[in-house]
């Protein structure tokens, strides 16, 4: 049997961090992920929401080192909770986080004098030419 999922999205919200009585920490966050269309020339985007819970360690590193807008690549399996509220059965379905990588968002650019120089070194000729690598 199988119980995988790979997530690509951006957090809804900041982490929300509490921890356990034996002092396991449990964090819990919404991711979002979206997918975009068109149909007959109109654009169309669906956006689902995913509701992620990590513990241990891993929830310590997402409370600490994530916020809102983030976006991120979750590893897990899927878990269904139920409870009794007022007589009624309630579910939830959860990501169970077991690997998380923090990715570029590619809305921050660096400033200017930040961004990397083309490296350049002088030809036989004394000239200043590009270096490309091997290719």
């Amino acid at each position: 049997m199988l119980n995988k999922v790979h997530l690509i999205g951006y957090l809804g919200s900041d982490p929300d961090v509490r921890y356990t009585q034996e002092h396991e920490a449990v964090t819990r966050v919404r991711l979002a992920t979206s997918e975009s269309w068109k149909k007959n020339g109109e654009k169309h985007e669906k956006t689902e929401w995913h509701n992620l819970v990590f513990f241990g360690k891993l929830a310590t590193i997402v409370g600490e080192h994530l916020k809102k807008g983030a976006l991120v690549y979750v590893e897990g399996r899927l878990q269904t909770r139920s409870w009794d509220k007022d007589g009624e059965m309630r579910y939830t379905t959860e990501v169970i986080g077991e690997a998380m990588k923090m990715l570029p968002s590619g809305n921050k650019s660096k400033p200017e004098s930040e961004a990397p120089k083309p490296s350049a070194k002088p030809d036989a000729g004394g000239k200043q030419s590009q270096d490309h690598g091997p290719f």
